[in-house]
């Protein structure tokens, strides 16, 4: 697939999604850009801003197998993964397969299970594999969980551990519509009662899977310069030295804030990043690994004005 058809492909995409889903350009954005750059994403927003209609309409949109989970309290790691049951009549363990097993899992209210059951989706994230009693299952080569989280409500909540926070590309923070979007929501989608998901609101599948596949490829052939890859290194190793900081971000996170800058410049055509492109990504890709210092708490600071001052600080390549 070359760039420019890939480029058309997402505009279809976010056109399509935006018949369901109006005035969320940019968590469209990030969700293709995590697709493509195979990786995970947190929604993190009030109730009613659309994000389990997003992800329906999204996966409905890829033509990508959906999924989703209810996070609960009792929520057991074998309802995520399933479970080796016997059957009598073939004298045999079967695999009942959880619904982890598809394309896009949407894992709606993660932060409501205790840690036990959260760390039963770290190896899928990681590997795109679960073992159950000893054997490997593979997922699919586009599996993808787009979680969501209520940034309201902390009684029954479980803050999600480093190494959960750390499996996903982006955390995106959603913010209410503005008056013409919300004018239009109500317009549109308060006048009738049906029920609002994507078969029922018209959506057509736009992409096939042959064409995912061919769109990652492209996503691979480009280039990160070693300008680039500098860049990327000196913002988040200044994550760690900077005194807003008490845990700055890893390795792991410099790795794919380049993958996603890859994939970020193939929507836009380009077969090479530029530093605009580790700009615009660099929010939602490192606010959830690093860990504000309390004196900057105390200071009411949050992880993005800290993360903005040092990319005002970190000089950019010419």
């Amino acid at each position: 697939m070359q760039l420019a058809e890939l480029r058309q492909m997402a505009d279809a995409v976010r056109g399509e999604i935006g018949k369901a889903v109006i005035g969320q350009t940019d968590s469209v954005n990030l969700m293709l850009t995590a697709v493509l750059a195979g990786g995970h994403i947190l929604l993190e927003g009030p109730p009613g801003t659309a994000k389990t209609l997003l992800a329906q309409s999204f996966a409905h949109t890829l033509d990508l197998k959906f999924g989703r989970i209810q996070f609960t309290p009792d929520l057991m790691p074998g309802d995520i993964l399933g479970s080796n049951l016997f059957n009598f009549q073939t004298s045999a363990f079967t695999l009942t397969k959880g619904p982890i097993f598809c394309d896009v899992l949407l894992a709606d209210e993660i932060n409501r299970t205790p840690p036990k059951t959260q760390a039963a989706l770290l190896e899928a994230m990681q590997e795109r594999g679960v073992t159950l009693d000893g054997v490997r299952h593979a997922l699919s080569a586009h599996f993808t969980v787009i979680a969501t989280q209520n940034p309201i409500e902390q009684q029954g909540a479980y803050p999600l551990p480093e190494a959960q926070l750390d499996r996903f590309l982006f955390k995106h923070v959603l913010s209410y519509p503005s008056l013409e979007d919300e004018l239009r929501i109500v317009s549109e989608q308060g006048a009738h009662s049906q029920r609002h998901d994507p078969v029922a609101l018209g959506l057509r599948k736009i992409v096939t899977g042959d064409a995912l596949t061919a769109a990652v490829a492209a996503v691979n052939q480009t280039r990160l310069t070693p300008e680039v890859i500098r860049y990327i290194v000196s913002i988040v190793r200044a994550t760690r030295d900077g005194a807003a900081f008490e845990l700055g971000a890893s390795p792991r996170a410099a790795a794919m804030l380049g993958v996603g800058a890859r994939a970020w410049a193939a929507l836009d055509g380009r077969d090479y990043v530029i530093p605009d492109d580790v700009k615009a990504l660099a929010g939602p890709a490192l606010r959830h690994r690093v860990v504000l210092s309390p004196a900057a708490e105390i200071e009411g600071r949050t992880s993005d004005s800290a993360l903005k001052d040092i990319l005002d600080q970190v000089e950019a390549p010419r």
